[in-house]
């Protein structure tokens, strides 16, 4: 199936384009949300994705009436890339955090336990591969990936079965490391997602450095949104949706404390953002039946107040080996 949108009619609610506006889809993928935005009004997106294929789909095409900037990159790299694109600040800013749906359909790409390919998993096509995670990273850091990532209570067992095998032979391909670890874990026992999907889900965002994105990305969230500027965020990972919701709610003054995510704000700081809700929104049962990827969806809206950014840096708070560790086979 091709990527839906997910909340899509709610994030545009959330941003209220209007005309001459410059909003930020950080993660462009299909162009669903850019799609919606442009036709709610008058405005310019600028379209981020580290992806090549999203990026060349987007300059192929027509649909857009010259109003879509697509620009190549990490969207933690957001202020950079909007200034580069020749803005200084923006009106809105949209993140659809994960993997998409195009991503995920392309066996060749290796996200996938379903279907064989490649041991990949690379958002863009820089740096380690899955396979080279897998198959150098040491059992203990392996275990933790998979364990403080995928929240995979039998990260220990899994990390002790892969160790073990790739003495034997490396793992090459999606289908066999799925093997592997639903044998690892006893097989299906009835159960109604794949063994693997934790796993995976791990190895893929340790991969693409996910939450060190997403931190740098908040970061520049503050930095480069205007007075009145709205910030929408989909989250469909309990990591990612504690580090946008802590996020905001330090922001925006409503906790007394650091976290595990960011320091101790200093007294008497004047708040960047403003909660538009207390709850992040939900899917509706209708979209969860029509779109069963949408279930563990949640949105969450803010707008950027006229105070400095406090230019404190997030933290992802889990101590993960260094990526850059990690021996490429190329």
């Amino acid at each position: 199936m091709g990527h839906v949108p997910v909340l899509l009619d709610e994030v545009v609610e959330g941003l209220r384009p209007q005309a001459g506006n410059i909003i930020v889809d950080g993660t462009l993928g299909g162009g669903g949300y850019t799609r919606a935005i442009l036709a709610a009004a008058d405005c310019r997106v600028i379209g981020i994705d580290r992806d090549e294929t999203a990026i060349a789909r987007a300059n192929a095409s027509s649909e857009y009436d010259g109003r879509l900037i697509p620009v190549l990159g990490c969207f933690g790299d957001m202020a950079a890339l909007v200034a580069a694109a020749g803005h200084d600040q923006v009106d809105g800013i949209t993140l659809d955090l994960g993997v998409s749906s195009f991503q995920i359909d392309e066996a060749e790409r290796g996200f996938s336990f379903m279907r064989d390919g490649p041991l990949d998993m690379r958002m863009g096509k820089e740096g380690p591969s899955a396979a080279d995670v897998v198959n150098s990273l040491p059992e203990k850091a392996l275990a933790d990936i998979i364990f403080r990532l995928g929240e995979e209570k039998q990260s220990r067992r899994i990390a002790r079965s892969i160790s073990a095998r790739r003495l034997k032979a490396p793992f090459t391909t999606t289908l066999d490391l799925a093997a592997h670890i639903e044998d690892a874990m006893g097989g299906r026992r009835g159960a109604r997602t794949h063994p693997a999907t934790r796993s995976f889900q791990a190895i893929r965002m340790f991969v693409n450095d996910e939450l060190g994105e997403l931190a740098r990305a908040l970061d520049a969230c503050e930095a480069v949104m205007r007075p009145g500027g709205r910030l929408a965020i989909v989250t469909f990972h309990s990591l990612e949706d504690r580090m946008v919701k802590q996020f905001l709610k330090e922001r925006a003054g409503q906790t007394g404390g650091g976290s595990r995510y960011l320091p101790a704000p200093e007294a008497g700081r004047t708040p960047s953002f403003e909660l538009t809700q207390r709850k992040p929104i939900e899917p509706s049962e209708t979209e969860t039946r029509d779109n069963p990827r949408a279930r563990s969806a949640k949105l969450r809206l803010a707008v950027r107040t006229d105070a400095p950014a406090w230019g404190e840096p997030v933290d992802t708070g889990l101590n993960l080996p260094d990526l850059a560790s990690v021996e490429a086979s190329s």
